[in-house]
């Protein structure tokens, strides 16, 4: 009986060392990629909080121009830039959002909790304008309500079940 000479290269190990290879090349152009998100998040909620100082010092600039001129016909609270409400609001879902992106990174996943207080913050974003505005009517908040019922489920569902054998909360 003649035996075998093994060979160097056999085909399955070829092909599993070639996902292998595409498989790592794929992970770190995904994390350039989401790392360059993050860094354009960054740059996003700087330049938001930058706009928010502006419009809180022009709010601030009219509501002393009202004072002095004693026409606060509406109170303090409407005299409040509606663009600085809106701002203040977006500001806390880029903060949500960042935070989805740096746990990606950190995770190399999504978590539905995580992802659940971004719509969480989005949804109360809309429905705190909307009534900011007087603009929103009732079918839209019991709407966004319902909507809000879904995701506060989602992310305490989350919570109380948790993949086994990880520590990311």
């Amino acid at each position: 009986m003649t035996e075998q000479q093994p060979t160097d290269n056999p085909p399955e190990n070829v092909t599993s060392g070639a996902k292998i290879r595409a498989l790592r090349l794929y992970g770190r152009i995904l994390d350039a990629i989401v790392t360059a998100l993050i860094f354009v998040m960054l740059l996003t909620l700087i330049g938001a909080l930058a706009g928010l100082i502006m419009d809180f010092f022009a709010a601030a600039t009219a509501f002393r121009d009202a004072l002095s001129n004693h026409n606060l016909a509406h109170g303090l609270v409407d005299g409040i830039d509606r663009e600085l409400v809106i701002d203040v609001l977006s500001v806390f879902v880029l903060i949500e959002l960042f935070r989805t992106f740096t746990d990606y990174l950190e995770y190399r996943r999504v978590r539905l909790r995580i992802l659940a207080e971004v719509g969480i913050a989005f949804i109360l974003r809309e429905i705190f304008i909307g009534l900011y505005d007087h603009t929103i009517n009732s079918n839209e908040i019991l709407a966004l309500s319902v909507l809000l019922a879904v995701l506060v489920t989602a992310r305490i569902a989350s919570v109380k079940f948790q993949p086994q054998g990880n520590n990311l909360d």
